[in-house]
Order: structure tokens, then C-alpha cells, then sequence
């Protein structure tokens, strides 16, 4: 799916005069169906710490091609920057500066992630430096080209580097799932987590819930999940019936008819599910809505309902999942849709930002709740998306949106579907209360 803008663009003639009049030339992005190999190689992992030869052992263990340095590479497909041993400052440069020389030898897709530590308040020297890395890797991040993505991994200093959720979040940064990811970063803040048994269906032997699974994202996280191995109980309003048993139909799921803001829809829900002998591993409230003015017009029949579902409505429903005590499976996941406009606000949004700002809060306490379960929440949080409810936005705005990120364009349904099938996933169990954009790296906000 392409603007039209994009389509011009990457044709022969748009793509001069792009060139020509300093235009935005977005890339295409490579996707899972585009480039299905885990790790784009050659792989380098620059280093000097016991961590980075770990790193660098299991990729070779798993059969990639793993160099320690550039030389004499033509084409580099991913680097590693491991700077978890960092004391100082001073310690950066001799580490990431070996990069600058390589950068126009990324090939296009290509993925570099930084391995680091939290900055805490012990050592501010050491702090200094692991604050750097962060101003470090969203710099750069808007510097790659050819749809190329940074992404960073901060990993507590109680948690090994070679842990299941550590592992697990590097490769997922290293794949095309995470096309429409870059400058952000991900906190591994516990050594808990499991390794998937089958990469190749990460989900498998899992049963996953997706509310507002009838279209849009909804449908492309629905159909992801499916895709990575989970069985599905798919929920949506009455009124979206027939798209929904048209949906669970396609993915052999489960369908639940109801509207999550109902009084005792929970209970509902628990009910169902216990009807059907089901027990989820992982929960995606997806369910959302816009209604959107200006405060200075905003009234109460646009701010309630919005408000209603996209975060009340959760709170709710994972209550009476929790209170229920026999509906939830062991090591339960629950991701949250929250939106970048929770993070950096939005004009004429200020009931849609509360409630996703709401979300992004929400996950980390409720993190803390499913952490005696051995549970996680976490939440996912789109930019400027392809949808139905995006192309009704007008045209210029639309077009600004598009390119007001590093990447240029916009993202498409399925790139929040991987993130969220990412931390729905047994070894992301080290990942708790994270609020990750799935948003080019969007040049407002963080």
C-alpha cells in the first residue's frame, strides 16, 4: 500500500526531480514477505566487552555470517554495538566511531542496534555515558537511509545479555518485522522470559483475545497472531458482526459479540470463555475510537465515549480477567494499543491524547499487578498509519503526516501487528510496563 506521492517518487522521472528539488524520497520497506531471513548479513558486532563476544558466538552458532570488524565488506546488512561495559564518555567514541567509516555501506533494510545499560543515579560518569548512547542512537536513527532503522536495547544490569527476552527483542529488532520501528528503544528489565521452541511460530500452542479485531488494525493484528501460531478469540461490537464472523471464518477463531463499555461486559467475557473451556495466554485491547474537536467545542457526548473505550474499557476488562482467577493461562501477555499522540499530544485530540496517554500509565501499573503471574503488559504505540480512518483526514494534512518521520511515509497495519505479536511472545516475558512507537520515528514527542 503507496501514496500516490510515493508511487511518483519511485518512478524514473519523480525520483529526478525529487532529487533535483531536495524532495523526500521514501524507500521501500522491506517487510516479513519481502525478506523472510531472520538476520540481514554480513552482521557486524563491534565490541570489546565478554558481552559482545557472546552476541557474537550465538549468531555464529546459528549459522550467520559474523564479522568483528568492516574491513573488506562491501555490504554490511546489520550491526551491533555493544556497549554494555561502558565507564565513561570517553568510552564511546573508540566504540561506535568504527560505524561512521561503514555508513554508506548499509544496504538498504539494513538494521543497527545498540546493547546497552539504564543510566541509574550511583555513578555519574558511567550514567553520562549510557545517557549518550540514547542521544547517540535517535541521532543517527534520523540520519539512516534506504529504509534502514537503529533501535536500541537497555538492558538492567541484573539481567545477563544472553537472556531469552533480550535475545529475543535483538531479533526481533534485526528482522523485517520491524520495518516502521527506528530510534526507539526497548527495556529488558528482568531475566525472566522463555525461547520460542519454533521461531517460525513464535505463537504457537497460545491462545490470544484481540478486541476490536473486526477491520483496520484490529484485522491485521488478528491475522498476524494467526500467523505466528496462536489460536484466536476474536471480540467486536454487535455492529461489526458480519465483518467479524467473516474474519474468524478466515482465521478458524473464536468470535465474542460485544461491546466492551456495556455494564458488566467483563464478566460477560468471562462467561464466554468459560463456556468454550478457554484460557488466554495473551490479551490485545485494541478496541478504540475518535471523536475529535477542539477543546474549545468539545462536549461531553465526543469526550465520554472515547474516554469509555479506549481506557476505561480496559481497565475493566482486564480486571475481570485478573478477579476471575481461572481465564487467564500461565505467564499471561497483555498488550495495549496507545498512540504517539498519548506521548506528544495532538491538536483537536485532546480527548483521544488523554485516553491514550491513560494507556501508556495503565500498562505500567498493570505490570506490576501481573508480575506475581509471571505476567506482562506493555503497550504499542502507532504514528501515522494506512488505514480506512486515516484516508478520510484531509488531504494536506494526510500528506504532512506521511513525512513527518525519519522513514518518510506512512506505516501499514501490519507493523503494529508484529510489534504486538513480538511482546505477546514467551520470551518477551523481561519486557514489563514498555510503551513502544511503531512510527518512523516521529519527529515530535520522544
Amino acid at each position: 500500500m503507496t501514496d500516490a506521492y510515493t508511487r511518483f517518487i519511485r518512478s524514473a522521472p519523480g525520483g529526478a526531480l525529487a532529487k533535483q528539488l531536495g524532495l523526500p524520497r521514501p524507500a521501500r520497506l522491506l517487510r516479513r514477505d519481502d525478506r523472510p531471513a531472520p538476520v540481514l548479513g554480513p552482521v557486524v558486532v563491534l565490541g570489546d566487552s565478554a558481552g559482545a563476544d557472546g552476541i557474537a558466538q550465538l549468531l555464529l552458532h546459528e549459522g550467520h555470517d559474523v564479522r568483528r570488524r568492516f574491513e573488506e565488506l562491501r555490504s554490511v546488512g546489520s550491526v551491533i554495538l555493544v556497549l554494555d561495559e561502558i565507564a565513561s564518555p570517553a568510552d564511546l567514541g573508540p566504540l561506535v566511531l568504527p560505524l561512521a567509516g561503514a555508513m554508506r555501506s548499509l544496504a538498504p533494510g539494513a538494521r543497527v542496534v545498540t546493547i546497552s545499560r539504564p543510566a541509574g543515579d550511583e555513578d555519574p560518569a558511567r550514567d553520562a555515558a549510557r545517557g549518550g548512547v540514547e542521544g547517540f542512537l535517535r541521532s543517527l536513527a534520523h540520519e539512516m537511509r534506504g529504509g534502514a532503522t537503529a533501535n536500541g536495547l537497555l538492558v538492567e544490569d541484573d539481567v545477563a545479555l544472553e537472556a531469552p527476552s533480550v535475545i529475543g527483542a535483538l531479533r526481533f529488532f534485526l528482522s523485517a518485522r520491524s520495518a516502521f520501528i527506528t530510534g526507539q528503544f526497548l527495556t529488558v528489565s528482568s531475566a525472566a522470559g522463555s525461547a520460542t521452541a519454533d521461531r517460525a511460530l513464535p505463537l504457537a500452542g497460545r491462545t490470544a483475545l484481540v478486541t476490536g479485531a473486526a477491520r483496520g488494525i484490529g484485522a491485521a493484528i488478528a491475522r498476524t497472531l494467526a500467523a505466528d501460531g496462536a489460536r484466536l478469540v476474536v471480540l467486536d461490537v454487535p455492529g461489526a458482526g458480519t465483518e467479524l464472523s467473516r474474519l474468524a471464518n478466515e482465521l478458524r477463531a473464536v468470535p465474542i459479540q460485544l461491546d466492551v463499555t456495556a455494564e458488566g461486559a467483563g464478566g460477560r467475557l468471562v462467561a464466554a470463555l468459560r463456556e468454550r473451556g478457554l484460557s488466554l495466554d495473551a490479551v490485545v485491547l485494541n478496541a478504540g475510537i475518535t471523536r475529535d474537536k477542539l477543546l474549545a467545542n468539545m462536549t461531553a457526548d465526543r469526550w465520554d465515549p472515547v474516554l469509555a473505550v479506549n481506557i476505561t474499557s480496559q481497565i475493566s476488562l482486564t480486571d475481570a480477567l485478573i478477579d476471575a482467577g481461572d481465564v487467564l493461562g500461565e505467564q499471561p501477555r497483555v498488550v495495549s494499543l496507545a498512540s504517539t499522540s498519548g506521548i506528544a499530544g495532538n491538536r483537536g485530540q485532546t480527548n483521544y491524547a488523554a485516553s491514550k496517554a491513560g494507556v501508556i500509565a495503565f500498562v505500567d501499573a498493570l505490570a506490576a499487578r501481573l508480575e506475581p503471574l509471571d505476567g506482562t503488559a506493555n503497550a504499542v504505540a502507532p504514528g501515522f498509519i494506512e488505514t480506512e480512518m486515516t484516508a478520510k483526514m484531509p488531504a494536506l494534512t494526510r500528506e504532512i503526516a506521511r513525512r513527518l518521520n525519519s522513514l518518510q511515509q506512512g506505516g501499514l497495519p501490519v507493523d503494529v501487528a508484529e510489534a504486538i505479536s513480538f511482546l505477546a511472545s514467551a520470551e518477551a516475558g523481561g519486557i514489563r510496563g514498555e510503551t513502544l512507537r511503531v512510527c518512523g520515528q516521529n519527529m515530535v514527542g520522544r
